[in-house]
């Protein structure tokens, strides 16, 4: 069945359609309407804004059919370059001022934390990889962006009543406590409370975690690398012990697809943030 469509005199476009004239990504469109940022009206599942509203938002649009502009693109490839050197140098203030300067010229948190510095580390783990960096660098690297990280949360405060808890953390032995600490920005940014429970954590805490957290939302698990397939089945065995409805979301790295989640017990979640933030969307309510 086709999605409903709005009356044709009112010439609405959709979210997706906003989102792209804006130059930002969907979820990042839909914490505009969220939070009262950008004007929408939803009908039915869609959401529908008046073209003349994207000015309100702050960040000029780009014309209707056109793509960005390559000087777009190449200024925000030139900052991840130059971020992904400060943080090899493990210099925090560079790396900040960074990030402070796109925030400043109106770029989205949402984008400067997935595509900025998220896109940096990436690099920096493909540098390891290929013998360009040492261990020592990438872990300079990994303390720099995880304090970044930290300053960045601001940003994502929404006002108004939350929509629940959502529990993030990573399994026995996975080491790696960055992806959680994105993923609780964005999420913190689409209305939800968050109880990171940051990386290496044994796998009954996330049960305890759910018993003690009011109107518990989901579970996310990251997993990196690795082989955590045991451990995450115990993390899912404890969380639906204490709560068999809720939902609890893996992804990263670590998990190849939804056949592997689902091998798990779990949903996919993608491999990324944005993708964690996207599934967890569409949970359409805790089941406790």
């Amino acid at each position: 069945m086709p999605p409903p469509t709005p009356p044709a005199a009112t010439e609405p476009i959709s979210l997706r359609e906003a989102a792209r004239r804006l130059g930002v990504h969907y979820m990042t469109a839909y914490r505009y309407v969220r939070t009262g940022r950008l004007r929408a009206t939803q009908i039915g599942a869609q959401w529908w804004v008046d073209p003349r509203d994207l000015k309100s938002v702050g960040i000029r649009a780009t014309v209707a059919g056109q793509p960005r502009t390559a000087t777009k693109k190449a200024s925000r490839a030139t900052a991840v370059r130059r971020l992904e050197d400060r943080l090899v140098a493990g210099d925090e203030p560079g790396a900040w001022t960074i990030v402070e300067s796109r925030l400043g010229s109106g770029s989205d948190a949402e984008e400067i934390l997935l595509d900025g510095l998220g896109q940096a580390m990436r690099s920096v783990g493909e540098g390891w990889e290929a013998g360009d960096y040492t261990v020592d660098d990438e872990h300079r690297a990994s303390g720099v962006a995880s304090r970044v990280v930290a300053r960045l949360g601001s940003s994502f405060t929404t006002r108004g009543p939350k929509r629940g808890s959502v529990i993030l953390g990573t399994p026995p032995h996975e080491l790696h406590g960055l992806p959680t600490a994105m993923a609780a920005n964005v999420l913190r940014g689409h209305g939800f409370d968050v109880i990171d429970l940051g990386a290496n954590v044994p796998e009954g805490a996330f049960g305890n975690a759910v018993v003690k957290t009011p109107r518990a939302f989901a579970v996310g698990i990251a997993v990196t690398a690795g082989n955590h397939d045991r451990s995450v089945r115990a993390i899912v065995r404890a969380v639906h012990t204490v709560s068999p409805g809720l939902s609890v979301f893996v992804g990263g790295a670590g998990i190849t697809g939804e056949e592997h989640a689902a091998r798990l017990g779990a949903a996919w979640s993608g491999r990324d943030a944005r993708s964690l933030g996207e599934a967890i969307e569409g949970v359409d309510s805790p089941a406790r």
